[in-house]
């Protein structure tokens, strides 16, 4: 079968472009010379990527970004506390001065840069940094992940419940250990969404799967009639107990122990959050948590999934590679572009489904559907 006009050019136009004599020719051409050029750093940026993560993560580790937030420092002055020699720590700097985490500032000093200016007081985004770690360990031989040869890796034992047939049963260390990341890293998540969908006209906001209670104690913070309820694992809610209490909502709050997936959600809030949920699940896990989202919801409730997607324009690395690769490595779930969302909320008994602009779509899209 012959191919359509517009694929045959296509077929063309990537063997001219491949062609080496082509690309000396549009690197040496005024008009092409800029554009070329730009093509061979952005392929380079990939090939170096892990270098600059290891920039960044060395930063974060050194607590450069807190230290220079004081004030820029010169090399020798950071050596010692890098616990480098002078020529080292300069060498360090300079690397993360290249990649725009810090800036170079008069008599040698150094201070932060226009991508560095952001760490400082931003905790979830040094943890994350750090949580890395697993994943490029995972990703030490990617096509081994998609050939489905791992039997083990890093992220599926951290997010052990993800993939468990009983995530209860995870200690409370462990519990601990990924609670605490979820909650540092959740705080954009939660002031994009609470930004974009104001909870003013509702009574009682559920949050499943809410960890230590994060999303819920940014949505008290807004509107003081607010009731809380907190769904999550009998350890998690514990933690999200003792956070309540600490910020003086627990007489307005209440929290909820189970498996999410098997167990019956309470009933009677008005409003329930899935919060960086669905994305953790496979299919089959996903539908369950949306059937039981909407058996605990009155007809006419809400519901509202804030999470990465798939295909977000402008935002493809993200949900598509980024997102790809790491729950691939965890063994649980995928990213999903809108139709897949709409398609699963329809089947599991929802209807005038809508998606809400964010701010930060690359790290959340959210959706608003109503129970059928």
């Amino acid at each position: 079968m012959q191919l359509p006009f517009i694929e045959r050019w296509r077929v063309w136009r990537d063997r001219k472009l491949a062609s080496p004599s082509f690309q000396r020719w549009a690197a040496d051409f005024p008009l092409t010379r800029h554009e070329a050029s730009k093509r061979a750093r952005a392929l380079f940026d990939i090939t170096a990527g892990f270098v600059y993560s290891q920039i960044l993560y060395g930063c974060v580790e050194l607590g450069l970004f807190d230290e220079l937030a004081d004030g820029p420092r010169s090399a020798d002055e950071l050596a010692g506390k890098m616990g480098l020699t002078p020529a080292a720590a300069d060498r360090f700097l300079r690397s993360a001065v290249a990649i725009d985490l810090l800036e170079r500032r008069g008599n040698g000093r150094y201070g932060l840069g226009k991508l560095g200016i952001a760490m400082p007081g931003n905790p979830g985004i040094a943890a994350m940094v750090r949580h890395h770690r697993m994943l490029y360990h995972d990703l030490d031989d990617p096509l081994a992940l998609f050939r489905g040869e791992r039997s083990e890796t890093e992220l599926g034992r951290y997010w052990s419940y993800a993939g468990s047939a009983d995530p209860a049963a995870d200690g409370d260390e462990r519990v601990a250990e990924y609670s605490l990341l979820m909650s540092a890293s959740s705080g954009f998540v939660a002031e994009d969404t609470l930004d974009a969908f104001p909870l003013s006209d509702y009574r009682c906001l559920m949050d499943v799967g809410g960890g230590e209670g994060r999303f819920l104690l940014q949505a008290a913070q807004r509107w003081s009639h607010l009731q809380l309820r907190l769904f999550d694992l009998p350890a998690v809610v514990e933690r999200a107990r003792e956070r309540f209490r600490d910020a003086g909502v627990d007489g307005r709050a209440e929290v909820f122990g189970g498996n999410v997936k098997v167990d019956p959600l309470p009933r009677g809030a008005d409003i329930i959050s899935l919060v960086r949920v669905i994305l953790d699940h496979n299919d089959d896990g996903a539908m369950a948590i949306l059937r039981a989202v909407r058996a605990a919801l009155e007809p006419g409730g809400t519901l509202i999934i804030t999470e990465p997607m798939s295909e977000t324009p402008g935002a493809e690395p993200v949900g598509d590679a980024y997102f790809g690769l790491y729950l691939l490595a965890m063994g649980s779930g995928r990213t999903r572009p809108p139709r897949e969302h709409r398609a699963m909320l329809q089947a599991a008994g929802f209807d005038q489904i809508r998606f809400v602009r964010t701010r930060r779509p690359l790290q959340t899209r959210l959706v608003v559907a109503k129970a059928a």
